[in-house]
């Protein structure tokens, strides 16, 4: 039988579709092709356009830049004295990317070295701001026993090490320490302020203070906080995956900071602190000629070196505690009545208005009568017949009385803001306060009641002697007396007289010339300050003076902390000491030619010449003659009439608001 062929039909009918198959192929590879080209497109934008950004991102995670804090600048006073500088000491470190394990090496070393537990809490904040491979102090400042204690077991371990660092020293502890202030650890405060620092001078300051700890917090080291710092270095370091240091590549050396040269004289500092014993209160001594602040005192102080690795607890609870409130800058911040220091302003604002003229006599029969009340005199009986000289030396209350009524309020505050007084005098510290001036306006800002917004004519009667709601400092006080024996030149008071830059040498000299001038007439100014020689001479401060070898023009005075009732009188042995009147003192020296105006106020001191004025006579004598007080300046016996004669309520001081 024979095999039959299939039928032509059949053989085409299974015959593949080569044209489909073709067209098949022809979109695979199309689609393959595109995504070759997609893929060599994103290779070559990754490789050629991205290739500096992806490089720059490589090194930035093989090197990471480490700063180098920078040598803060040194603070010392005219002389020389350093009153603030850098001093190497040992620090026990941990690197935390070198160590096993953090707690173990701790509590290792904690059976070597004493470690706290404000070590270990300063350390693991240290240690959340910082990365890795740095090293994070666990102990600072150690002691030579204990270099040598770990030393022996530094085998044990591993990424901890003894490093020198530098520390802020203040050598002569409690001195001018409100002025020159101290360091403390950044807060977060700070890395506010130092944000706001830099955009305000188109500057990256935040840059600056990468790796530095402590920041000026008051006084100098505050105010002058970007002219000490420096600028900070830095070292490329190559690190591995792991982020451990493999080796310094580059190093940007840091540039230390400036130093200030002050014009505190830190020996007549020292006699103005010793001669207030201890007692609560303020003294600000100024160059009249240039605005140069010669001490500045806040009694009682405290010692800046407790903070500068921050501070005990028990420390602090000391410090806030304290009754005496050392951490409060009394010659700046805090502001009493000023008593009858403020007679001589009022007599030259008398003559500047033409109110009074120096031949004009009035008759103080120890009294003044306001319609139907009565405000008395300091001595009983009177002053008798009085001109403008007499009142001064004499401290005619009666004489101030009738003066404030005849200006009225408005006349008195225009001549005062004029001085300075009511405002800041632009001190290169921080914390100044305005004081108070008082007047309408101020009132009606003051106060919310209506009633209580009202200005009484009452009040500008206790206003012209000093009381009331005057309130100034003792540098408000220094600056307005030397404003008046400049004969109206206006000098900004200052702490700093250079700005030293250690590298090239370079000093830049803080101004010196007058920043205003007031209308004051030579002849005007020439009476007050003979009547202010005057009762040196022969009135109030003649005891504290007795005997000095200078001629010297100064005004008493005593301000008021309490009022007293109609028909009672004012014992200071019957009063509590908190609530005794505060003395008061401004002066000048030479007469002829002045070379130091001071004020001094001494907290519930009583009469002025009592406390404040022989406070004043060892700061003269040192300052103009070299001579050294034996020890406190000792308070003088009060005269029987000082201020103890019957006050009413409309004459007697208020404590002035907040």
């Amino acid at each position: 039988m024979s095999r039959r062929s299939p039928p032509m039909g059949d053989f085409y009918h299974h015959e593949p579709d080569t044209g489909s198959f073709r067209k098949r192929l022809l979109i695979a590879s199309a689609v393959i092709l595109l995504a070759f080209l997609l893929l060599f497109a994103r290779f070559f934008y990754l490789q050629v356009m991205q290739h500096d950004y992806y490089q720059t991102r490589a090194e930035s995670n093989r090197i990471s830049l480490v700063p180098i804090v920078p040598n803060r600048g040194n603070i010392v006073d005219r002389n020389g004295v350093i009153l603030a500088r850098n001093y190497s000491a040992f620090t026990l470190e941990i690197t935390p990317s070198k160590t096993a394990g953090l707690e173990e090496t701790i509590d290792g070393l904690a059976e070597i070295v004493e470690i706290e537990q404000k070590d270990r809490r300063r350390f693991k904040r240290l240690l959340e701001e910082s990365k890795t491979f740095e090293s994070i102090p666990i102990r600072t400042r150690l002691s030579d026993e204990e270099v040598a204690r770990f030393a022996a077991n530094r085998y044990r371990f591993p990424g901890v090490e003894v490093k020198a660092r530098l520390f802020r020293q203040y050598p002569e502890g409690e001195l001018a320490a409100h002025a020159i202030g101290y360091i403390g650890r950044i807060s977060a405060s700070d890395r506010e302020a130092i944000r706001e620092a830099g955009d305000k001078a188109h500057q990256d300051y935040e840059a600056n203070y990468k790796g530095t700890d402590h920041i000026g917090k008051i006084g100098l080291e505050a105010h002058y906080e970007y002219e000490l710092h420096g600028l900070t270095g830095y070292e490329q370091v190559e690190v591995d995956v792991g982020g451990r240091a493999v080796r310094v590549l580059a190093q940007t050396p840091p540039v230390s900071g400036n130093n200030l040269t002050l014009t505190l004289d830190s020996r007549l500092q020292k006699v103005a602190e010793q001669a207030f014993g201890g007692r609560r209160g303020s003294l600000t001594a100024i160059d009249p000629a240039t605005g140069a602040i010669l001490a500045l005192v806040s009694s009682p102080a405290f010692d800046p070196n407790l903070f500068v690795d921050g501070i005990r607890f028990d420390d602090w609870d000391d410090l806030n505690n304290n009754p005496d409130k050392p951490m409060l800058n009394r010659a700046i911040n805090s502001t009493y009545p000023p008593g009858s220091t403020f007679k001589p302003l009022m007599a030259l604002a008398a003559l500047t208005s033409g109110k009074r003229t120096p031949g004009q006599v009035l008759a103080d029969p120890g009294y003044f009568n306001f319609g139907d009340r009565r405000f008395m005199d300091d001595k009983a009986g009177g002053h008798g017949m009085v001109d403008l000289f007499k009142s001064i030396v004499v401290s005619c209350n009666t004489y101030y009385y009738i003066l404030a009524n005849d200006m009225g309020i408005d006349a008195i505050a225009r001549f005062m803001s004029g001085l300075g007084l009511g405002d800041k005098t632009g001190i290169d510290i921080p914390g100044e306060a305005t004081g108070v001036l008082p007047s309408p306006e101020w009132k009606q800002q003051r106060f919310k009641k209506k009633e209580q917004q009202k200005w009484y004519a009452g009040e500008t009667i206790s206003v012209g002697i000093g009381q009331g709601y005057n309130a100034y400092s003792t540098l408000h006080m220094a600056h307005a007396l030397a404003n008046i024996i400049n004969y109206g030149k206006v000098f900004r008071p200052h702490l700093v007289s250079t700005i030293d830059n250690p590298h090239n040498g370079e000093k830049r000299t803080i101004e010196t010339e007058p920043v205003r001038e007031i209308a004051l007439k030579t002849e005007q100014v020439d009476l007050i300050k003979r009547a202010m020689a005057g009762v040196v001479k022969e009135g109030t401060g003649a005891r504290a003076f007795a005997g000095a070898a200078y001629e010297a023009g100064g005004k008493t005075g005593t301000a008021q902390v309490f009022s007293v009732k109609s028909g009672n009188k004012y014992v200071a042995g019957q009063v509590r000491e908190r609530l005794r009147d505060h003395s008061w003192f401004i002066a000048f020296a030479p007469v002829d030619k002045p070379r130091i105006v001071v004020a001094v106020m001494v907290e519930n001191g009583g009469f002025g010449a009592q406390s404040a004025a022989p406070i004043v006579r060892q700061v003269f004598d040192y300052y103009l003659t070299g001579k050294q007080p034996g020890g406190p300046a000792p308070e003088t016996d009060a005269p029987e009439d000082a201020n103890d004669g019957p006050l009413l309520e409309e004459q007697a001081a208020t404590e002035p608001p907040p």
